[in-house]
């Protein structure tokens, strides 16, 4: 059966609720979900009780973004459980980092003559984790753009008008008290990663040397032939090829829990890999 190693809730990002989400995975006949908002486990206990109602496996995780040696990237952390440990005791201070780097960010904008506030930030956050999107919700609520794209593209995205940099964990520390809290961490997208695909045999030996799990392989954005290339490298390395949709609901409008854009699958037979990676 298919699973999702990769959602977003409105804990975070996401617009569907937890419970919203477990619905739509189970309607989407999945056999387990990932729950990986943005810096929080908030979402989790909703998510489980709608997950034990539905049928379905629920496996805990977050969404990092870390740095190793001056690049940026995203890992997905997979069975981190909601309560006390290294890498849990974290996530208030990344969150904090966040609202920090909003205010910047707002600021900015409102010397670009942007009219928004805190307020209006607040206004489109469902959940504790809150960040850019929600600040493109805001430009899209009051009628400065159409979409949350639109809202990056210029304004949001690194190197944008309004861009501030945040606190962030690096790799190693990531993958460090990750594995000391019992979880895995796999690197999300790797496309996204600023470098080519050429290079990221040497990065993710380094990284495997650290203690990385997997790799992000099936990936709506990714190429067929990226991800078959991310998939043999992932065997190569002795990772584990994971995949997910990366869904936030509206907040990726044509992405679908499971499917993607329609012609991803993620078979259960990866979670057994990753679980086995456990340590």
């Amino acid at each position: 059966m298919a699973i999702d190693l990769h959602t977003h809730s409105s804990a975070s990002d996401g617009t569907d609720s937890p419970t919203e989400l477990i619905r739509r995975a189970a309607a989407a006949g999945l056999s387990a979900v990932a729950l990986t908002d943005h810096d929080t486990l908030s979402g989790l206990g909703e998510a489980r009780a709608a997950a034990s109602q539905a049928g379905i496996r629920l496996i805990p995780g977050t969404e990092l973004s870390v740095n190793h040696d001056g690049l940026k990237l995203h890992m997905l952390v997979h069975f981190l459980e909601p309560e006390n440990g290294p890498l849990q005791d974290r996530l208030a201070e990344l969150r904090a980092g966040r609202l920090e780097r909003n205010g910047k960010i707002i600021a900015k904008l409102q010397e670009l003559g942007y009219e928004i506030d805190d307020t209006d930030v607040d206004a489109q956050a469902g959940g504790e984790t809150v960040g850019r999107p929600h600040i493109a919700d805001a430009l899209v609520a009051k009628g400065f753009v159409s979409t949350r794209a639109e809202a990056f593209d210029g304004l949001l995205s690194d190197g944008g008008a309004a861009y501030v940099e945040r606190p962030r964990l690096t790799a190693t520390k990531a993958i460090s008290l990750a594995g000391a809290s019992g979880a895995v961490t796999t690197v999300a997208h790797p496309y996204t990663i600023d470098r080519n695909a050429e290079t990221f045999p040497a990065l993710f030996a380094e990284l495997h040397d650290l203690g990385l799990s997997g790799l992000e392989a099936y990936y709506p954005e990714h190429s067929k032939d990226l991800q078959e290339h991310l998939a043999t490298l992932a065997k190569d390395l002795g990772l584990v090829a994971t995949g997910g949709s990366d869904y936030h609901g509206t907040g990726k409008p044509g992405l679908e829990l499971g499917s993607g854009f329609g012609d991803l699958l993620v078979p259960d037979t990866v979670l057994t890999e990753l679980e086995e990676k456990r340590p």
